[in-house]
């Protein structure tokens, strides 16, 4: 059957074959016919299924797909057709696709504004007379409003636009006419102009449905350029309206639902938000009510004037003389008056060289910036340029208090207090990426002419370039902090400088402890989140030690104080520094005269995790195992000694978590403490996860630890009890003692007991002993009987007053 089935296929495939030779023989023979129409034909491959073709190289396959693509071109004899698009529809797309926020249109018309404000002072550089005279010379913009037509009006006395530019400027989407200007002046000099993109104009469509631009440029007549948005615009000598001198005029008449834009409130908090730094003027039309004086109404005045007035006045003025006459009468009234009003008085310091901006002018800035009207002076601030691949101003500041909600919402908001400029135009304070969160404090803004936006400047293109200005700005932040910290007198370590006398001196002294209490705990989380500037962070962290005396101390205060072959940071954690000062932990360091940082705020258990060292010296915590406080002669005596002792008491404690007994070196008057392992949970952080709202019982367990009892091997109930254990180790009542000590020092050093209950009865059994009263003493039983007889009597006594009065009629007939 097999011998059958082969032949057949053969035959099968070599009819195949010749059928497939044919039809490529006819398709070649149709290609010459038509070799006028196509360029280049397709072609049937020779030898389409042999073997050796399948097993071409990869190089040879990437050689032959390169020479086709070589040849691949339009049909010469194809109809050729455009693309087609809808411009109504595109521009719908463009305008909302790009803006998210329909405020933005005034920024983009005052930039343009601004721009070609910036173009013909330019040009006037060189020849003054571009400018004109009177009113043409003056650089500003105006806004005004006609509130019953709701039309918005914004108009500069800026270069103004020919025709030919109005219809390549505007009848060109993304056509600039500013990239071109700078195409131009390039080798001129530096034009910090915005208008890069072109397509800022069109954002007025967000909330106008009908724009009329109006423009006269020096060299050509004044035209109107007009359009609806929906695929067209038109193009007319302007012969009706004001002559213009030279500017433009855009004239929105706003949609139905944009009428919060024709208040005059509106505008003013635009201009203020967006555009308040720009180097032009700003004017906007407003209303004022003001009081006038007018003639009174004379029926009035006769209805109010007696008789005796009259006669009084008619002496005065035969006193007077006839050729006084007499004064007219007058009433005040409210009336509403119209006059240009200055938008942008704030100006832009950071443009200026600090050495030109005084103290008063920094502090008049950073009230306008932080919207504080309190009086309240900020900290600190720092006012610097950064050059290089990202050129950049900025300003910081350190105000004078922290937020109420600084840190409750601190992983959850992205809102910063750092502002965004790009040629003094307002972009955007939600740059989260220029500070990180534990500077999200300072106040300040960036102004950057090279930054790289995208084409509705909403956002950043290039990540690089934030790495860079985060950097810069990083660096001086910290800088501006701990310039605070050396400025402080009470920071300081020279005396001469303490006793120096002076007002500057008073007014800075204690400035880093009023930034420390507000803004402390920020520090702190940059050491955690920051490992890059850790060390500059370190330098800024202050606490309280056991020689502060009630002050604020640094990490190099600390170490200045150091004795003598001393080399770690001694610190422990706790609740409050009066806790900690009791501590038995610090016992032996109090008397070898060591200082020991107090820790007392919850995150300073995280911060402990990540600052492992400064300066090549390490951290100790004093309440962990590992505390080396020089060699005792007599160690190994001791360890002999109480052999017995530390063995059998690990033995008892072997189920309460207990790893080890030692003899300890840290204790001096309390008989023993309960230390953890060196990289386990400390006895606050153990508090501190058990108090978490999604705290896991089992990764408690894991990270708790072992925990290791340390004795001192000179107390009098340490002694005592090794000398009980000696002579009778199984006696119960030793037994009942040590793990009544264990537990107490348990509690002493700051864990939480797992069963309190049992650790009462132990101290209530052990009063009993003190009292000599029986262990098998028990407490009386409530006597049932008594207590139903004194209910009863309860009773009757407590009856209600209705049947007293029947217990009263009663006796009353009883006696009659």
């Amino acid at each position: 059957m097999r011998k059958r089935t082969i032949p057949s296929a053969l035959l099968l495939l070599c009819i195949l074959f010749l059928f497939v030779a044919d039809q490529g023989q006819k398709f070649q023979a149709n290609a010459e016919d038509n070799s006028d129409e196509l360029v280049d034909p397709p072609k049937v491959e020779d030898k389409i299924g042999a073997v050796p073709q399948g097993l071409s190289t990869d190089s040879d396959v990437a050689k032959r797909e390169a020479e086709s693509i070589s040849k691949r071109s339009l049909r010469s004899n194809a109809e050729k057709f455009e693309f087609q698009a809808e411009v109504s529809r595109l521009m719908d797309i463009l305008i909302n696709s790009l803006y998210s926020n329909k405020d933005i249109f005034l920024r983009e018309l005052i930039s343009n504004a601004s721009d070609a404000l910036d173009k013909i002072r330019f040009l006037s550089l060189t020849d003054k007379e571009v400018l004109g005279e009177g009113d043409n010379a003056k650089l500003e913009i105006q806004i005004k409003l006609d509130k019953e037509k709701k039309i918005l009006s914004i108009r500069d006395r800026g270069i103004g636009m020919t025709k030919e530019d109005l219809i390549k400027n505007l009848g060109t989407i993304a056509k600039s006419g500013t990239s071109a200007f700078v195409e131009k002046l390039q080798t001129s000099g530096d034009l910090n102009l915005i208008g890069q993109f072109g397509v800022g104009f069109y954002s007025v469509y967000l909330v106008a449905d009908y724009v009329e631009v109006i423009s006269k440029h020096n060299d050509d007549k004044q035209y109107v350029w007009e359009s609806k948005a929906d695929g067209a615009f038109a193009i007319s000598e302007d012969t009706w309206n004001e002559p213009l001198g030279r500017g433009t005029e855009i004239r929105l008449h706003l949609k139905e639902e944009a009428g919060e834009y024709a208040e005059e409130f509106k505008l003013k908090e635009l201009v203020k938000r967006y555009s308040e730094f720009i180097n032009f003027p700003i004017n906007i039309w407003a209303s004022k009510e003001v009081d006038v004086e007018v003639p009174a109404d004379e029926d009035q005045d006769e209805d109010s004037t007696d008789s005796s007035s009259k006669e009084e006045n008619e002496d005065e003025d035969a006193d007077k003389g006839e050729d006084e006459e007499e004064k007219p009468k007058t009433k005040t009234v409210k009336e509403t008056t119209y006059e240009w009003e200055l938008l942008n008085d704030v100006k832009a310091i950071w443009l200026r060289s600090p050495k030109e901006v005084t103290e008063e002018e920094y502090t008049k800035f950073y009230n306008s910036l932080a919207k504080d009207f309190s009086g309240d002076k900020p900290l600190s601030w720092s006012h610097f340029t950064a050059e290089g691949d990202v050129e950049f101003k900025a300003v910081l500041y350190v105000p004078p208090k922290a937020p109420q909600d600084l840190y409750e919402s601190y992983y959850n908001s992205n809102k910063s207090n750092l502002k965004l400029y790009v040629r003094r135009v307002f972009i955007s304070d939600e740059f989260d990426e220029l500070l990180p969160k534990y500077l999200s404090f300072l106040i300040g803004l960036v102004d950057s002419d090279t930054l790289p936006l995208n084409v509705s400047r909403e956002m950043l293109q290039q990540h690089s370039s934030l790495k860079t200005i985060k950097k810069k700005l990083i660096r001086k932040a910290l800088d501006m902090i701990r310039k605070l910290a050396e400025e402080d007198p009470d920071e300081s370590t020279d005396k001469e400088k303490k006793e120096e006398s002076s007002s500057d001196v008073d007014e800075k002294r204690g400035q880093y402890t009023k930034f420390w209490n507000e803004f402390g705990k920020s520090i702190k989380l940059g050491i955690i989140e920051d490992a890059t500037n850790r060390n500059r962070l370190a330098k800024l962290l202050r606490f309280e030690t056991t020689k502060s005396e009630g002050k604020l101390t640094s990490l190099d205060q600390y170490i200045s104080r150091m004795k003598a072959g001393q080399k770690d940071f001694f610190y422990i954690t706790g609740t409050s520094k009066e806790q900690l000062e009791n501590s038995p932990f610090l016992e032996r360091l109090k008397k070898k005269n060591y200082e020991v940082i107090f820790f007392t705020d919850p995150v300073d258990e995280y911060l402990m995790q990540y600052l492992m060292d400064y300066e090549d010296k390490k951290f100790q915590n004093v309440s962990k195992e590992g505390l080396k406080l020089g060699k005792d002669s007599n160690d190994k005596e001791l360890k002999e000694s109480f052999k017995d002792l530390t063995k059998w008491w690990k033995n008892s404690l072997s189920n309460d978590n207990v790893d080890d007994v030692k003899i300890s070196n840290r204790l001096d008057n309390t008989p023993c403490v309960v230390v953890t392992s060196k990289f386990g949970w400390s006895a606050n952080m153990e508090r501190i996860m058990q108090s978490q709202t999604l705290s896991d019982a089992k990764r408690q367990a894991y990270m708790r630890g072992k925990r290791v009892l340390e004795i001192n091997p000179r107390h009098p109930i340490i002694k005592e009890l090794r000398e009980r254990v000696v002579k009778n180790p199984e006696d119960e009542s030793v037994k009942q003692t040590a793990q009544l000590i264990y537990q107490t020092a348990l509690y002493e050093s700051g864990f939480l007991l797992n069963d309190p209950k049992e650790f009462a009865s132990r101290i209530y059994d052990s009063v009993k002993t003190s009292l000599d009263i029986s262990p098998d003493a028990t407490v009386e039983e409530e006597d049932e009987t008594e207590v139903e007889v004194e209910s009863e009597t309860k009773e009757e006594t407590t009856s209600t007053p209705e049947a007293n009065e029947v217990n009263d009629d009663a006796d009353v007939k009883d006696e009659l």
